[in-house]
């Protein structure tokens, strides 16, 4: 099963990071928090988080996927990052699974990684990705890509990533624990 690389930078938004990460394991998917910096990184609403590995001490090889958590200035701290955008363009260059939420697409298009796929991002965010092929939905997916829009779809954009590592069975078999299925039928 393939290991997941999450970075979290200063200012990174907690929902879309701890999300993914809690989803990632219930699917028993290994799935280690990166530092940019340090053991603890604070997030965009003061929530502090203590890192499971930091960068300078990674093995980028014993990963098959890369998530880039939004919030600002996270997404921006991520794509001024020179390590960040090589281990970007190395896991998009070697078909591994490269995944980012909210403001973090910023991050592909700076690793030059987006152009002519489909892609999504926070509102705010779709002018500087015209380049790509941008969609109005909830995630976007498109070959080793996997996009999703912001805080309230982190569920979605995490679901896809189990989807993608683990089968649909085992996103599915999520979705029907987490009360996903029920929320949707019941709203």
């Amino acid at each position: 099963m393939t290991d997941v690389l999450l970075f979290i930078a200063e200012g990174f938004e907690e929902i879309e990071a701890l999300t993914v990460v809690d989803i990632l394991r219930r699917a028993n998917i290994k799935c280690d928090t990166c530092s940019l910096q340090g053991n603890y990184v604070k997030g965009a609403h003061g929530i502090e988080v203590k890192a499971d590995k930091s960068i300078e001490k990674i093995d980028k090889n014993q990963y098959g996927a890369v998530v880039l958590p939004g919030g600002m200035p996270g997404a921006k701290n991520l794509k001024e990052n020179k390590k960040v955008i090589e281990i970007v363009q190395s896991f998009y260059n070697d078909n591994k699974i490269v995944s980012a939420i909210c403001a973090a697409p910023v991050v592909l298009k700076e690793a030059n990684v987006h152009r002519g796929n489909k892609i999504t991002s926070y509102p705010s965010f779709k002018e500087e990705l015209l380049e790509a092929e941008y969609l109005e939905s909830i995630v976007a997916e498109d070959k080793n890509l996997i996009t999703s829009r912001g805080p309230a779809t982190a569920i979605y954009f995490g679901l896809k990533l189990a989807e993608k590592i683990a089968g649909k069975d085992a996103a599915d078999k999520l979705r029907e624990e987490m009360l996903l299925n029920f929320v949707e039928k019941n709203r």
